[in-house]
Order: structure tokens, then sequence, then C-alpha cells
């Protein structure tokens, strides 16, 4: 079982550490806030009221054996510094930290972490896409300029086939999933479920109702969604 040390537990954390226990990892959590620790002792594995930036306290409650830790405390810069160098110094390997401006994630990226995660900038470039391209259900920046999104069949293109839909040659794009929402009834009980259908072959054939799961840049994204 995965174990993951989330700290600190402002929104952002609280939701990191919900996740995570629903999908079956253990938790610890961590934050100075009594009051934090307080709201999530009752589904974390274990939830420790503690100053992250101590070295001594978090070898106390062996912060060093988790597979991860994640710290997400961005507003507080210099405790969010301290914290990732506490953490090297215990062994950490794989840090994935948060960050509020570019030169935050700088400094984070030189201090060797994992990974660094912009949260408000991703859900303002989402928010920015949905109100440009109406069209597009989810956006997700890979690398600058490239971007995976999710959007409705064009009605152009429905009823066609992939082959026939030609969508690397004429969009730019590359097709990597369809879903779509299927009605099944068992036992007199009717019920709604999503299907996926990941990488689907040259002859399936595109239909209205369902969703298409693009990768390519943003521009050919955006000329697609405009069908």
């Amino acid at each position: 079982m995965r174990q993951v040390a989330v700290i600190g537990l402002g929104r952002f954390g609280y939701n990191v550490a919900e996740t995570l226990i629903k999908k079956g990892c253990e938790v610890l959590a961590i934050d100075r806030d009594a009051a934090k620790i307080e709201l999530v002792s009752d589904f974390a594995t274990y939830a420790v009221e503690c100053d992250a930036a101590d070295e001594k306290a978090m070898k106390a409650i062996s912060v060093q054996n988790v597979d991860v830790a994640v710290v997400s405390i961005g507003e507080n810069i210099e405790a969010s510094i301290l914290i990732v160098m506490a953490l090297k110094e215990l062994g950490v390997k794989d840090i994935i930290a948060k960050a509020v401006t570019p030169m935050h994630g700088k400094i984070l990226n030189n201090l060797g972490v994992s990974r660094v995660i912009y949260p408000e900038r991703d859900a303002a470039i989402r928010l920015a896409h949905s109100l440009i391209a109406p069209n597009v259900l989810e956006y997700l920046e890979l690398i600058p300029g490239y971007s995976i999104s999710e959007l409705p069949v064009p009605p152009a293109l429905a009823g066609q086939t992939l082959r026939e839909s030609r969508l690397r040659t004429r969009y730019g794009v590359s097709l990597i999933g369809l879903r779509k929402k299927v009605v099944k009834t068992a036992k007199g009980v009717t019920k709604t479920e999503e299907v996926f259908d990941l990488n689907p072959s040259v002859d399936d054939r595109l239909e209205k109702d369902q969703i298409m799961v693009v990768i390519g840049t943003e521009n050919d994204l955006d000329r697609l969604s405009k069908l």
C-alpha cells in the first residue's frame, strides 16, 4: 500500500488527502493548525500536529518512511522551501510541491523536488479555455504548446469512421480515446454507465453522443473545437 505524507491541510491539501484515502493509500496528514488536523482525523490514516520545517519533529513521526511527500503549502514560500529542505535531509526521494509563482517553482526545482504543481494557474488556464472554446469539456496542458482536450464529436465528423475523419492529417490531432454514456438494464434495474474505449480502431465509427479525448497543439485543438 502506497504511503503518502500530505503537508499543509488547506483546501488543496485536504482534498489531496481525502482523495488518496478513497483510492486506498495510507496518508500521514501534517499541519501546524490543530483545527485542520481535527478536520482530517476522521479519515486520515495518521493526522499529526507538527511543524513540518522542523527536521527532528518530522523524523520523530517517521516521515522518512513514506513513498512520497506532497508539500501543499504555497502561500508561505519560506515555509515551503524549509519543508522541502527538511524532507530532502530525511531522505524522502519523491517530493511533489505546490508553487504560487514561477520563481517559487524555480527554487523548488533547484532543490530537487520530483514535480512542481501550480494549482491556481492551472485552474485559471482551464477556465480561460472553457470560456474561449465552450465545446471543450476538459483541458490539460502537457508541455507548453501541447495539450489534451475532451470535446464532443463535432457534427461534421459524426457518422464517419476514424479513418474517414482523417483527424491527424486534416486537423493535426491524435485521438487517444472515446467515451460515452450507455444505459444498461439488469434484473429490472436501469442505470447509466460511462464506457471508455482506449485507442480505438481506425474502423470504429464516431457517434454524435461520444466524447473525444485528443492530443495536439493548442492551435489545432482550437480549430477542431470550432467545427
